[in-house]
């Protein structure tokens, strides 16, 4: 078996893939436009508001980070002029998901409280997210680490949000990938390597943070629409001189500066300045600090350091070096056994 590639054709007659998604940047040449804050803000504007035309009920998650503060802001922003607030009210209805007290909830409020949207929170335990697991890992069909981690209270949100009535919703993934926005874009050495590990990122998104957003909300029903992923828009944000997207702390900028700076609009803001520059957290910490170490602990329980000494017979291909990663194989091998021949 192998994946899909993205952009991809396949042809049974000629047996093999074909692309036809062929932008520059695939290819990871690299462009040198000229950053202008104003071309990316439009193109961003306009990437969200095709997003808005549905004849279905829908809302944006709020995490409470740049990315889905941004869409949520754009939207409730340009919502009262199109076809689906004349069938569904002009006010936007966002969704927040996390452990009492996550770092998450607290930012989606005030982001929720400063557009005027109405703000649906969601609480689990997690207790609540390790029961499941089974049902996580058959719909996401994957046993990576870390897209288990943060596709858990996704999956639990989207079963909540499906209960409510609302068929789509619009989510902020893709942003990191396109902009360097994980902190460890801050090592990056030069603008080059800088630009190429991003292509090597969206070319990857299939496997990892969109695999998790589609398959947690469509295990549901729900739609979810990533305006980041709009090919004109990604098309704008990668021709633009990778210089402009290095992290620089000595001059100011942080990861994903150059998408801040088109928002950062004083006259008419998108965003309270404190949430326009929050710094990144990784989805599956942004929903509670304490999920990860009960995902450790809970495993810890089934998986015992004789199944650790033996894990390279059982699983010889991508060999669990955790006790978590061991867990989580142990379930994705029930649903999806490996034949080898």
């Amino acid at each position: 078996f192998e994946s899909f590639p993205p952009g991809h054709l396949y042809s049974s007659k000629s047996g093999g893939f074909r692309r036809w998604y062929n932008p520059p940047w695939f290819s990871e040449a690299i462009l040198s436009v000229p950053y202008d804050p104003l071309v990316l803000r439009r193109a961003f504007e306009n990437a969200v508001t095709k997003r808005l035309m549905t004849d279905v009920p829908f809302g944006v998650l709020l995490s409470g980070g740049l990315d889905s503060s941004l869409v949520a802001s754009i939207t409730a922003r340009y919502l009262a002029g199109t076809k689906a607030a004349k069938h569904w009210g002009a006010q936007l209805h966002s969704f927040c998901v996390g452990l009492e007290g996550s770092p998450d909830l607290k930012a989606a409020r005030e982001v929720a409280d400063y557009l005027g949207t109405v703000y649906h929170e969601f609480h689990f335990t997690v207790q609540d997210g390790i029961d499941a697991f089974e049902d996580v890992i058959y719909h996401i069909e994957t046993y990576d680490i870390t897209t288990i981690r943060a596709s858990t209270p996704m999956f639990l949100m989207s079963r909540k949000i499906k209960s409510l009535g609302v068929k789509m919703v619009i989510s902020g993934e893709g942003s990191d990938e396109i902009f360097g926005g994980y902190l460890y874009f801050h090592k990056a050495p030069n603008k080059d390597e800088f630009h190429r590990e991003t292509c090597r990122k969206i070319k990857a998104l299939h496997q990892y943070d969109y695999l998790r957003a589609n398959k947690a909300t469509s295990a549901w029903g729900l739609e979810a629409r990533v305006p980041f992923l709009d090919k004109e828009f990604i098309n704008v944000a990668m021709s633009i001189d990778p210089e402009a997207k290095m992290i620089k702390k000595d001059e100011g900028r942080i990861e994903k500066w150059v998408l801040r700076r088109a928002f950062d609009d004083e006259e008419h803001p998108y965003l309270p300045k404190h949430i326009l520059y929050r710094q990144k957290e990784q989805f599956s910490d942004g929903v509670g600090y304490s999920w990860i170490d009960g995902l450790k602990a809970h495993a810890a329980r089934h998986v015992t350091d004789k199944m650790m000494f033996n894990a390279s017979f059982i699983f010889p291909h991508n060999t669990p070096t955790t006790k978590e990663a061991y867990y989580y194989r142990m379930i994705f091998e029930r649903f999806f056994p490996q034949v080898i021949f």
